[in-house]
This record gives structure tokens, C-alpha cells and sequence, in this order.
């Protein structure tokens, strides 16, 4: 888990996505290794030699965008140090020689580093701030030092390192030596880093960039030099390499013995269509039970993540842009969070639907419990809320991971259960993906936590749900779109997104076609809350105009399976369902799950909202003056 926290400002800090780290217990090889040094520092990177190139012939435009390109120039350089290596330096008398777990980096010089590096301070003295000048200057003397200083040429790195031995038999080889080195040279603790405030958010991020890339090499960089092992006398300082755990030995040591076996995934078939389509279930009038809504209680995240929050988070591997673009590209604003465990919120929406509902523990006959962020398996989320709840028995307490889906999945299922008990059941959905998302930027931009918990119940008048349909599978790039966790994003959650819309578009077209044949006068939709801007899309050819949908989107995000109860509780709150009304609830998400809802909500069933003090959200705090805040920052 890679959980938030605020620092001493109130603000949200994601330290996942400032502290670069990889988890090799996962990386099965040196290629998968590659590609996501790729991914994460290669690709958006320029050379040195580029940014001299680009200074010099007038390629940026504003201080900020060069000061950009010279902090991913120097995560690309530092990117093996970052994720496998600890450095120490060390007397050339007292380096092990014949060590297997020591190392020592062979480099190449960088030809014309003094000239290049000379023209990118001119480039840089011509050019306007973006924001806020005396920011920017601070921001420059920090990266330049690193940037200037830098002795090596980064694109010829390899990711494992020479043992000492292996390093005095290469002929030619160098390394970096020291001129001295003072142990106490001033270097940024983690507090330090996550305390940074700034009001410009780019700017924020950009300073913990450079406060990590300086304590990549805390030391006095200007006296440093490369010089070749072979000329290295008892009392040079050179710099060696400790793998940063045992994972990443054992990773080196299975490349150098050739022991490693990478996994080859299996070709899926070709997707192929059903004999026949699946019909939804309508809920006739002849019915045995007819189910009834009693209580729709929602818990939604305590701590507001703004967009802005999202920005100043920014790790080097995402591409540049502002609060007001993730707006844009997702019709997100803010997203909820919560710093309680996933448990914990599924109870408050639990206990506050079944006290709504007016029903005691004696009486529920089934808890379902529907996420896909859950890490309890042992007892399953359902049964540890059934004896939370203080039910002695059920008929069935069970977990149900259906993603987005989770609300028709968990609908259906209980309307199944309602046939065989004629008991209330209990459906509970609930999501935290603060903690399992890292520093995947999509992700991050999309997914909040929040919890919602139904009572469904016998009627003994007239029904409140009238049809429910699931679906599942598709070509495998679709049930595969969303991944957690995803060995090759470090376990995080990932989405790939031109997927999810083709998933997205798949079932709806099924869904509207179903929809008109059933001839339904529908009053409302709320669909699952993926991305405003993409279902709008995608609507909109079906004839279905943005007016008729309510979103909740902008403050809450996506909470995936309580995403759809969540904005139905939001709706009856925001006055955009005033009275009993007939809602479609179309849902859609990893796993290529799809389904929908017809019901009839009344007001009346739901609860008034579980809340919890809410975290001031930082885009609303009184920020520091930036020039008190750069002082603070870097020790002044």
C-alpha cells in the first residue's frame, strides 16, 4: 500500500510519487527492468547535449519549461541510483576488492560538458519566468549545480554494476573521485521533501524534484572529477554502489548467472459472440418477491485531493499538465479520499443503511460485499462486516469483485438471494484506491474512495426495482484494460485507457438497444462515474442528450463499485431527484464487467449522508508567500 499523508501545511502528499522506488520481488528480468526505466525516465528525458541544442537555437519559450527538461534529464541520469543503488563514498585504501554486493559505476565522460553547460546559464538568464521569477532562480541554482556538474554520459549507463574486481580488470575504466568529502555536506530529509509548499503547483513539484535529485550526490560537486581506476591512489574518494535490498541482489545475481526465466503470457483465443444474447431480467408483476429499496446510505472519502494536489504531486514520469487540463480530459475537479481503512468505511455505510432501513442484525438474511480494492481475504470484507454487524447467521455473506460494475453485479445477486430467503440483504460497496495507485498518473487523476451500503428487502407493496442485467468478457485487451496489481507499473492500478473506451462504447450500444425494447419511460440517468468527458462522448450518438445525465464527477471522482450508489445519494441530495423517479444506472469497467439497474428512488430511502471531519482541502488554505516558502524549503 502506498497511502497518502498531510504535511505541515495541510497539504496532500503522495510519497510514492516523489520517492522513486521499484519493487524487485517483481521484476522478473533485465528486459522487463528496461522497459520500465523507459517508461518511467527514458522516454521524455532529453540528453544533456539536447537541452544545449534546444537552449541554443531558441527552443524555450519560458525559465519553468527549460528547468523541466534539465529535472528529467537528471532522473534519467540518476535513474539506476534511484531504484537499485545506495552510494557511499569511500577511501580508495579501504574499498573491498574482492566483495560480490559492492559496486562501483564505469563512466564515460560527457565531451564538451563545460561549454554545453555554459550555454544553458545564458539561455536560461534570457529567458521570462513562467511564474514567479525569484522561484524559478532558487529552483535553477539547485538543478544547474547537478546539471552542470554532471561529469558522465548518461545514455551510456548500464543497470548493473561492476564489483570492484570486475572493474580493475576493465582496462580503460573510470570512475568518480572526490576532491573531499564532508559526511555532514547539507542534505534534505523525507519531512523536508514532503513539507514543500508553494502556491504555483508545477513549481512545488518541481522543488522536490530538485531537493531529491540534490541528495543524489551530497557532496561538494564542483571538486569532483572522473579518473581511471588504474591511477587511483590510497587516498582518492570514489563513490560505490550498494544494492539498495536484497531483491535487487538477488536480481543482479540471477542476470549474472543467466539463471533468469522470464514468463511468457499465454496467447489468448479470439474473442467469440454468445450462441445467444443475454436477455435482462425483468422483475414482472407476477413476481414471487418484488424487491424494495428500504436505505441508501453513502460514506465518501474525508480528505479532498484537488486537482491542484494532483499536480504538485508530479513525478518525472508524467507529462506536463495543469489542474485545469485533468478538468478537461476527465470533467474531474476533486476526488475523495480517506485515510480509514476500506473496512471501516464499508461499516459506517453499513450500520447508517441498515439504522435508516429501520432493520435489526437479526434480521438480515445476506451481506454482500462488492469492491475491487479490498486486501482482506481472510475472513472475506462480508463476513468480518457480518460479525462487526453482530449477525450471528446468514444465509450468505460473500465478497464480489465486479470492479465498476459492482452495483448491478451486487443488485442482481441480491435479488437472487431474495428468492431463496425472503430476508433483507445487506449490499455493501465500498473502494479505497488512495493507497494502490503509486505514481500512475491516470490513475491518480481518476479514482477517489468512498463507501455505499443498500437495503433490499420483500416487498409487501410495490416494487422499487424493475430490471437488472450483467454482463462480462470481450476481446482481451478489453478485460485487461484496468490492472491491479500490474507487475510492470510496480503493483499499482493502471488503466489503459483507449480500452476502457472501447469496453465503454461496446456495452452501452448493447445497453440503449435493450433499453428501447423494454420501453421504459426513463426519468433520470446516473450512470458509474468513470470519466464525464468520456461518456458524454459516447452517449451522445445514442441519442442521449448530457442534460438527462446527472454527475456527480467533479467532486467525488471514480470510486468504482460505489461510484453509482454514491451519485444516486447525490442526486436526491442535490435536488436532481426531488421525487419518486425512474433511474437507469448503467455501470462498465475492468474486467470487461457491464450491467445496469432499473429502479424507482424515492428521497425517502436515502439516509442522510455518513460524514466525518473533513480534511481542509489545500486549494482553499491561505498559502505562505512563495519566497518564505523557498527559504523554508532549502534551509535559508
Amino acid at each position: 500500500m502506498k497511502p497518502f499523508r498531510l504535511n505541515k501545511h495541510g497539504k496532500l502528499v503522495f510519497p510514492s510519487s516523489i520517492f522513486t522506488e521499484l519493487d524487485f520481488s517483481i521484476i522478473t528480468d533485465l528486459n522487463q527492468l528496461k522497459a520500465i526505466i523507459r517508461r518511467d525516465f527514458e522516454v521524455k528525458a532529453p540528453t544533456g547535449t539536447e537541452i544545449a541544442e534546444r537552449a541554443a537555437a531558441g527552443g524555450y519559450t519560458t525559465r519553468y519549461d527549460l528547468l523541466r527538461d534539465i529535472g528529467l534529464h537528471l532522473f534519467w541520469a540518476n535513474r539506476y541510483p534511484l531504484v537499485m543503488y545506495d552510494k557511499q563514498p569511500m577511501r580508495w585504501r579501504d574499498v573491498p576488492r574482492t566483495r560480490d554486493d559492492v559496486f562501483v559505476p564505469l563512466l564515460q565522460p560527457w565531451e564538451g560538458r563545460a561549454a554545453k553547460s555554459a550555454g544553458v546559464r545564458e539561455a536560461y538568464a534570457q529567458l521570462p519566468a513562467k511564474w514567479n521569477g525569484t522561484a524559478e532562480d532558487e529552483l535553477f541554482d539547485t538543478l544547474f549545480d547537478c546539471f552542470s556538474n554532471k561529469l558522465y554520459l548518461a545514455a551510456s549507463l548500464p543497470p548493473i554494476k561492476a564489483t570492484i574486481a570486475e572493474a580493475l580488470a576493465t582496462g580503460d575504466a573510470m570512475t568518480t573521485t572526490l576532491g573531499s568529502y564532508n559526511p555532514d555536506h547539507p542534505r534534505y530529509s523525507v519531512d523536508d521533501i514532503l513539507d514543500v509548499s508553494d502556491e504555483q503547483p508545477e513549481l512545488e513539484a518541481l522543488r522536490r524534484w530538485a531537493m531529491v535529485l540534490h541528495n543524489q550526490q551530497p557532496w561538494d560537486r564542483s571538486q569532483a572529477s572522473l579518473k581511471p581506476l588504474a591511477d587511483m591512489q590510497d587516498d582518492d574518494i570514489v563513490v560505490l554502489f550498494y544494492p539498495k535490498n536484497r531483491h535487487v541482489l538477488d536480481f543482479i545475481n540471477r542476470e549474472k548467472s543467466g539463471t533468469t526465466s522470464p514468463k511468457q503470457a499465454s496467447t489468448p483465443d479470439s474473442a467469440v459472440e454468445p450462441v445467444r444474447p443475454y436477455p435482462p431480467v425483468v422483475i414482472s408483476d407476477d413476481a414471487p418477491i418484488q424487491p424494495k429499496v428500504e436505505a441508501l446510505a453513502i460514506r465518501k472519502g474525508e480528505v479532498i485531493c484537488s486537482n491542484e494536489d494532483v499536480v504538485r504531486n508530479s513525478p518525472s514520469s508524467w507529462s506536463p499538465m495543469s489542474a485545469q487540463e485533468i478538468t478537461d480530459k476527465t470533467g474531474i475537479e476533486r476526488r475523495r479520499y480517506t485515510a480509514e481503512p476500506l473496512e471501516n468505511i464499508a461499516l459506517e455505510a453499513a450500520r447508517a443503511a441498515m439504522k435508516h432501513a429501520g432493520r435489526g442484525s437479526e434480521e438480515i438474511g445476506a451481506v454482500l460485499f462488492c469492491s475491487c480494492t479490498s486486501s482482506r481475504l481472510i475472513p472475506s470484507t462480508a463476513t468480518w462486516l457480518s460479525g462487526q454487524l453482530g449477525i450471528m447467521q446468514t444465509h450468505c455473506s460473500v465478497d464480489m469483485v465486479a470492479a465498476c460494475a459492482g452495483f448491478p453485479y451486487g443488485v442482481a445477486e441480491a435479488i437472487r438471494l431474495l428468492r431463496e430467503i425472503e430476508r433483507p440483504v445487506l449490499l455493501v460497496m465500498a473502494e479505497k484506491f488512495s493507497d494502490k495507485i503509486g505514481n500512475a498518473r491516470p490513475s491518480r487523476m481518476i479514482f477517489g474512495d468512498g463507501a455505499a451500503a443498500m437495503v433490499i428487502a420483500p416487498s409487501d407493496g410495490e416494487r422499487d426495482i424493475h430490471v437488472v442485467q450483467t454482463y462480462a468478457s470481450g476481446p482481451a485487451s478489453q478485460v485487461n484494460s484496468i490492472i491491479w496489481p500490474n507487475h510492470d507499473f510496480d503493483n499499482d492500478i493502471t488503466v489503459y485507457g483507449p480500452e476502457v473506451k472501447a469496453l465503454v462504447k461496446r456495452y452501452l450500444n448493447q445497453m440503449m438497444d435493450e433499453l428501447s425494447e423494454l420501453g421504459l419511460e426513463i426519468d433520470i440517468i446516473v450512470p458509474h462515474q468513470a470519466n464525464k468527458t468520456m461518456i458524454i462522448e459516447i452517449a451522445e450518438p445514442q441519442g442521449i442528450d448530457a442534460k438527462d445525465i446527472y454527475f456527480n464527477i467533479a467532486e467525488v471522482g471514480n470510486a468504482s463499485a460505489a461510484s453509482i450508489p454514491i451519485a444516486l445519494a447525490d442526486a436526491v441530495f442535490d435536488g436532481a431527484i426531488s421525487k419518486r423517479s425512474l433511474v437507469f444506472t448503467p455501470g462498465f469497467g475492468a474486467g470487461a464487467v457491464g450491467g445496469y439497474v432499473i429502479l424507482s428512488l424515492d428521497p425517502a430511502m436515502v439516509a442522510p449522508e455518513v460524514t466525518t471531519t473533513l480534511a481542509m482541502s489545500p486549494s482553499s488554505m491561505k498559502a505562505h508567500s512563495s519566497i518564505e516558502d523557498i527559504k523554508e524549503a532549502f534551509h535559508e
